[in-house]
């Protein structure tokens, strides 16, 4: 049998959980949710994450747009897709959602703006 302690993050209350694995079988406890069972079953199996960070902009406003995926990547292509995001390079104008990246790291999960930019004017 494995035995995992997490602290859950799926609300405020940050639960103390035991995720046991034996004979092909997911065991949570110390849950106060059905979210927390699930939370811990899914970290020790198939850990995801959200990324976040910026890419460079041309012509805008600010020189870097704050991106993140859609949802969440599983945790082993954090640096293939931090590498694609590394290299990516955008115009402005930029609004909140627009996709910056499609399918980033062969994910199938696309990268968006979290900011709007506008284009700067010429001089």
């Amino acid at each position: 049998m494995e035995e995992r302690e997490l602290i859950c993050i799926c609300c405020p209350l940050g639960c103390p959980l035991t995720v046991r694995m034996e004979n092909g079988g997911t065991t949570v406890t110390g849950n106060s949710c059905g979210r927390g069972a699930e939370y811990g079953k899914k970290e020790v199996l198939s850990p995801t994450r959200v990324v976040t960070s910026t890419v460079s902009i041309k012509g805008g406003d600010f020189v870097m747009v704050p991106v993140k995926t859609r949802e969440d990547i599983p945790k082993d292509k954090i640096f293939d897709c931090m590498e694609e995001i590394r290299k990516a390079l955008v115009s402005a104008p930029v609004s909140i959602g627009d996709v910056i990246i499609a399918d980033c790291a062969g994910t199938g999960v696309s990268v968006i703006a979290t900011r709007n930019v506008r284009k700067t004017e010429d001089i």
